[in-house]
This record gives structure tokens, sequence and C-alpha cells, in this order.
């Protein structure tokens, strides 16, 4: 069975032409910068996200509303952690976040020695179990562009989490109880490998969703962020390879305080409501049972109490709050 495995990932790794080894064109080029001869790596992994876990520190993250090679270019520069990469609002194309991928790489390496930054890409799939099988094809796109994960919005079941691992997955990925054989198809691996820096065949051992793999690169998350996501929130994160959950203030706020209005002088925000931090907590607790990491939003006021209460991801990853989150949790590693 092994000896059929590898021959098949050889072949895998043969059935196009090698890419050309020049830089690509900066404007409109399919073709990533080049693999160096070893891959550009701190720590054991290619996902910085993952690095900061295993050393039990807090991550922070910056997000941008789509965007190409330039933007891509710019953001290889960011003191966050990871970048999220945001098509659930903003446009849903591809194309662009190929290039936005590779002006990561052409930029690189990150200040910590990362080849890029960790993408974590956001997508206009509503959490429920038909929509998320009918569009799976999302998912295999995003992954082939490059990015280190996914975050399904407004996950309202189990069985929508578990569909989006499986189309995240190759189906010759290690059985995994509670998961179905993975989707992903052949030719998925290339342009994703050469961003990753590594050959086409050890992108395919690693593609693969952590801690649940421990030698996995793919982070994966679910946002729950309305009343019968709540409903299942307890079983949905526990679906095998979900590594975070996020409770979403702004969706939650729609379905439970109504339409938006000005904030009246001293009146408390949305989310010191009380049904509100009844929906945080619930998420929190949640995730703590399940060893699941949790994200909040966090400013320069909040920050530390964020950490205290057991957030491990935070907003504002190029802000003073991301600054006084590092020094409180004693970070050492180059930002």
């Amino acid at each position: 069975m092994r000896k059929a495995f590898l021959l098949t990932m050889a072949l895998c790794s043969l059935s196009v032409p090698l890419l050309a080894q020049a830089p690509a064109p900066v404007t409109q080029g399919a073709t990533p910068p080049p693999m160096p001869a070893k891959a550009t790596r701190t720590g054991k992994h290619v996902n910085r996200i993952i690095d900061m876990w295993l050393k039990g520190q807090p991550v922070y993250y910056t997000q941008i509303p789509a965007g190409g090679y330039e933007e891509g270019k710019k953001l290889a520069a960011t003191k966050a952690d990871y970048i999220t990469y945001e098509m659930e609002h903003g446009a849903l194309d591809f194309h662009q976040l190929r290039e936005f991928m590779r002006g990561l790489a052409e930029a690189g390496p990150t200040r910590t020695g990362h080849r890029t930054p960790a993408v974590i890409v956001t997508l206009p799939i509503a959490g429920t179990t038909d929509a998320v099988r009918a569009n799976g094809w999302m998912i295999q796109q995003a992954l082939a562009a490059g990015v280190h994960g996914i975050l399904l919005c407004n996950a309202e079941s189990p069985e929508a989490a578990r569909l989006m691992m499986e189309a995240a997955r190759y189906p010759f990925a290690p059985t995994v109880p509670g998961l179905s054989q993975g989707t992903r198809g052949n030719g998925s691996q290339f342009y994703a490998a050469q961003i990753w820096g590594v050959p086409a065949a050890e992108y395919m051992r690693i593609a693969e969703p952590w801690p649940l793999n421990p030698d996995g690169e793919l982070i994966f998350g679910v946002k729950i962020e309305n009343p019968r996501a709540d409903a299942n929130v307890d079983s949905t994160i526990r679906v095998p390879g979900i590594a975070f959950a996020e409770w979403g203030p702004g969706d939650h706020a729609f379905y439970l305080l109504g339409a938006p209005s000005p904030r009246a002088p001293g009146a408390p925000r949305m989310e010191q409501q009380p049904i509100m931090v009844a929906a945080r907590a619930r998420v929190l607790e949640a995730t703590k049972a399940a060893g699941v990491r949790f994200l909040n939003a966090c400013n320069e006021d909040d920050v530390i109490d964020q950490i205290k209460d057991g957030v491990m991801i935070c907003t504002g990853g190029d802000t003073p709050a991301a600054d006084k989150g590092r020094a409180y949790s004693k970070r050492t590693d180059p930002v």
C-alpha cells in the first residue's frame, strides 16, 4: 500500500511541466515565484500560527477586503501573525487571491523567516449543510491558491463543518473517525506548493488540518454567529480538524438586537448587552471544553483581559493592542 501511495505521489509530481525558474512577471502572471532550494521556515511549520500556538502564544491578525499582487507585496511586511483575506462580503476573485499570494511570496521572507505570513480566507458560503455541499469548490479554489486555512462563516451545523473538512482533504489522506474520504483533486497542489516553497509531493502530505494531523499546515475555523449556530456549537466545534472558533458579534447583533441604531451617550456597547454577553460566553465555554482556540476582537484597553479570558486569536495585528498583548505574554519571537 505504501509503495502504491509513493508511486502515485511521484506521478502526480510529474503530471505537469516544471514551472519556470525565472521570476514570474509582475502583472497578470499565473506562475508563482520559483521554489527555493530549501523551504524557508522558522521552527517546525510553514504556518506561523501553528508555531506560535505550540509556544502557547496568542496570535494577532490583520484583514484585507480582497486585493492582488501589489497588496500582497505590501502586506508581506505586516507585523501580524496572519492575514484574513475577506471574500465573504468582498469580491470573490480567485485570480486576485493567487496574485495576492504571489505578491506575498515574492516580497518575502517575513521578519520571522517564514516564506509568507499565514493567510486565512473567508468565503461567501452560508454555513449550512446544503450550501457547503454545493460550494465546496470554493474551498478547494482558495486552497489551490496557496492559502493556509479557511474560516467557515455562519457555521450552523456539524455536518457543514464536516463537509468543509472533506472538501479540503485529499482522498489518500489518513482515515479519521468522523470524516469521510476527502475530495480535493489532483492539480490543486502545484501552485500552492510553490507559494509554500515545498515540492508538490510534500505539499500534499502537509496540506492537512492541524492539530488533527501534527504535520498539517492548514488551519480551519468556524464562525458561530446566529441562533441556529448557537444551538449546535458544542457539536460543530468538535468536528475533527476544527482548530478555532469565533462568536461573530456583528451578525449576532443583527439576530439578537435587531436593526442597528445610534448608541446613546453612556449606553453600553452592543457586545455589552446581556444577551450578547451570553452568546459570547456560550461559544467561549464550548471552545474551552473542546480544546479549540477562541477568536475575539481586541483593543488596547481590553487585550490583556481578553487573553486572561482565554482568547488565543485577536484582531489588530499591526496595532498597539497587539504590541501590548505580545508584551504581556512575553513573546520573544521577532515581529
